[in-house]
């Protein structure tokens, strides 16, 4: 059932992407109309899982939006032997406006949030409630996911405490725009941004199935705005949200650290997943991360002695590796081509209300050394008797390791990548080329032409 599942899903996607690239064109030959487009609940839901495909292919989180964290965060973690030029360029901080990794996310993930907006221009075409909530509900986590990752990319990081007018992404909430003609459509503020992405989350928590399949539900909302708001600083919140999601979700952790990575179907400690089968769905991790035997390159990213000396010799995460042919260390994280995209998983949010608690000086659910050593545990490392705010960071660091989180701890925490600080202009994306020349009203950010 799952396969059959996805090679429509795969089918839709291609119709989505034809919609969403043409769909409002002027040319009939080459489009549908917008009328046509969502005309009936079934194609809604068509377009809807045609933005769940675009959101999982190799731009965004079939592996490029992780890889980018590693590749612009690290500092001495990683060594990348790859010979895409635009990667490297990402790796060594000298990224140019026409980069096409940096060009081709912008755009997959725009071509998500205009069809999640046409979806929800025209909910009234759905004429049974609970498929019309559902449908809106994931429309609106799918469009919050793409604008957090697109405003932490493409703009500076948010700085609690503060109005955050330093410039984001272009806010667009209308399914009607050509998207391949002249936007003219200026960039919102980090701030306005961010609203945005958390009123979509507690929108989608009011109406989205707690049990969805393999779609997002209410615990996959509650987790991502769990993860938005430590993001932003706002440390009550997070907390309040890991621990509902811990106590509620019905959710927990796997005793073996080395079961949750590589498998065909969703873990007990998934809350939201990228589904990817041997007929549908990328699983672009694979390609840079992995040997020719395990279906990759053979190593473009390789782990250097630096990160596996964080752990004790009993942790067993830092021995969750193998050499290639070449005697490079390589993650095990990523061994099955097949495997799917643990994008939000449940450890992330015991560190969640570990940190959050110990910044509030809080206990709700837990101390935050007892959710530390829960983590720690699992892992067979050794037992804490106490905590402090960097034992918890450095945790982070170790069980959420090539999973898409070092750049972004690295701006929240005000760390610094080598001799870069966490606000410098290089560890921000350009806006593409191709945007700025087909939209008058883009300023680009600093430091690119």
């Amino acid at each position: 059932m799952k396969s059959i599942k996805y090679i429509i899903l795969g089918l839709f996607g291609l119709l989505f992407f034809i919609s969403c690239n043409r769909e409002l064109d002027i040319n009939p030959e080459q489009s549908i109309t917008t009328e046509k487009a969502v005309s009936t609940p079934e194609n809604i839901n068509n377009i809807l899982i045609g933005a769940y495909a675009n959101t999982g292919k190799s731009d965004l989180f079939g592996g490029n939006l992780q890889m980018y964290a590693d590749l612009l965060g690290d500092s001495g973690y990683l060594s990348w032997f790859g010979t895409y030029p635009d990667l490297r360029t990402i790796y060594s901080k000298n990224i140019i406006s026409d980069n096409v990794y940096v060009r081709d996310s912008w755009r997959t993930a725009y071509k998500v949030i205009f069809g999640t907006n046409l979806i929800l221009d025209n909910l009234n075409i759905i004429t049974i409630e609970n498929d019309r909530k559902r449908i809106e509900g994931e429309a609106k986590f799918l469009r919050a996911i793409n604008y957090f990752e697109l405003v932490r990319y493409y703009g500076k990081a948010y700085i609690e405490g503060i109005n955050n007018t330093q410039l984001g992404v272009p806010l667009i909430l209308s399914g009607k725009i050509n998207y391949n003609g002249n936007l003219s459509v200026p960039r919102s503020t980090v701030e306005e941004i961010y609203t945005q992405v958390i009123k979509d989350l507690t929108d989608a928590i009011t109406v989205i199935p707690v049990n969805n399949s393999y779609y997002a539900d209410v615990y996959s909302a509650k987790a991502l705005l769990a993860r938005v708001y430590l993001q932003k600083g706002d440390y009550k919140k997070a907390r309040d949200m890991a621990h509902d999601i811990i106590t509620n979700s019905g959710k927990s952790l796997i005793p073996n650290y080395k079961d949750i990575f590589n498998t065909s179907e969703n873990t007990p400690e998934d809350l939201f997943a990228i589904q990817v089968t041997s007929q549908s769905g990328i699983n672009d991790l694979i390609t840079f991360y992995a040997s020719e035997a395990n279906g990759g390159r053979g190593g473009d990213i390789a782990l250097k002695d630096d990160f596996l000396n964080l752990f004790e010799a009993n942790d067993i995460r830092g021995s969750f590796y193998y050499l290639n042919p070449y005697d490079d260390k390589l993650t095990s994280k990523y061994t099955n081509r097949f495997g799917n995209l643990h994008v939000i998983r449940l450890a992330e949010i015991y560190l969640i209300r570990a940190e959050s608690n110990f910044r509030e000086n809080t206990s709700l659910g837990a101390v935050p050394l007892d959710d530390i050593n829960t983590i720690r545990n699992r892992a067979k490392a050794t037992i804490l008797s106490s905590v402090s705010l960097d034992d918890i960071l450095m945790e982070r660091r170790k069980e959420l390791a090539f999973e898409g989180f070092l750049l972004h701890d690295i701006k929240r925490t005000k760390g610094s990548v080598g001799s870069l600080q966490w606000n410098s202009d290089k560890l921000v994306f350009p806006i593409p080329v191709r945007e700025m020349q087909v939209n008058p009203k883009l300023i680009q950010n600093p430091g690119y032409n």
